[in-house]
């Protein structure tokens, strides 16, 4: 090859390495690399979560025993929850469920947020100690506290009696066992509801406090006028994954299901027990499905309103 020849292949090679390589940008990789690092949950939740949701909604309109053998029932599933006694009694005691343990475990969690914020000494064991609850299955905690709380022989009863204060029947009384599910529920949950709030207050840059301080503001002043604020969108978080763990049984069914089998009377017997209870323990899974997509579609409304009234945690003052 001539000295001439071997000019020009190494201009057209310049030419060639100056031009932009032909293929994908480099956005379009960065897109499809974050595609294929969420394809395993799209995968997980399509196969585990979709599917059977879809399936639950098919099967509400069949009879069906579990054993292979579908009929059709149109509506008939849906209008039967409706003259069911049991059910809707179930729906009044979740509902009764629902707005006492939100709430509470809102106020307990935030409270002890801003406690274990404060520099005072061991801390870290207190907030430890907190969270450690969660960490534990709720079965075992379910057999705990049945434990602890059996009449006469358990040791809040026996304390109780030593300071000669009255020992209610926590798992027997139908007035006062749902109250007992309900406490335990919030020293369960209330670590975990308070790591989220504390990760909330971090967020909250110091200098709003330090002006706050500034104008003359007391630590009320301080916590309602910066604090709260600025913590709606945690606030919001946490009242909207409170309520649907109450609703969907995520927070309640296992302790429920340990301590109390959804008695007595039926006084702890939550809507979601009572679908399980159809399904599991007397083979009605049409029935049973029919009353789950019902529970569910409640929870899609009740979880638009939340999102139309806050937006998402910011309120119309933000």
């Amino acid at each position: 090859m001539s000295a001439g020849s071997l000019a020009k292949h190494a201009g057209d090679s310049s030419a060639q390495q100056g031009r932009p390589a032909k293929g994908l940008s480099r956005r379009q990789r960065e897109a499809f690399a974050a595609y294929l690092f969420l394809l395993p949950d799209v995968l997980g939740l399509t196969i585990f979560l979709a599917v059977p949701m879809l399936f639950s909604l098919g099967l509400g309109f069949f009879e069906s025993d579990g054993f292979g053998n579908f009929a059709f029932a149109g509506l008939g599933n849906y209008t039967q929850m409706f003259s069911d006694e049991q059910f809707l009694a179930s729906l009044r005691t979740t509902l009764l469920y629902v707005f006492v343990l939100t709430p509470l475990l809102f106020i307990v969690s935030l409270a002890l947020a801003l406690l274990v914020r404060q520099k005072i000494p061991l801390i870290g064991v207190l907030r430890s100690m907190l969270f450690m609850p969660y960490v534990i299955s709720l079965v075992v905690v379910g057999f705990v506290w049945r434990f602890m709380l059996t009449d006469q022989v358990g040791i809040v009863n026996q304390l109780l009696q030593f300071l000669h204060l009255p020992t209610p029947s926590w798992l027997g009384d139908p007035n006062v066992a749902l109250w007992t599910v309900i406490l335990v529920n919030v020293w369960f949950g209330m670590g975990y509801y308070m790591i989220i709030f504390v990760a909330g207050l971090q967020d909250i840059p110091r200098e709003y406090y330090e002006a706050a301080e500034i104008d003359g503001a007391g630590g009320w002043n301080a916590f309602w006028n910066v604090t709260w604020p600025l913590l709606k969108p945690t606030s919001f978080f946490v009242l909207l994954v409170s309520i649907v763990s109450s609703v969907s049984g995520a927070q309640g069914f296992d302790l429920i299901y340990v301590m109390t089998k959804g008695g007595p009377a039926q006084s702890t017997s939550l809507g979601i027990f009572y679908i399980y209870q159809q399904a599991f323990q007397f083979g009605h899974y049409g029935y049973a499905a029919a009353m789950a997509s019902f529970l569910v579609g409640i929870l899609l409304i009740a979880t638009l309103i939340m999102f139309a009234l806050t937006k998402g945690g910011r309120f119309e003052s933000d």
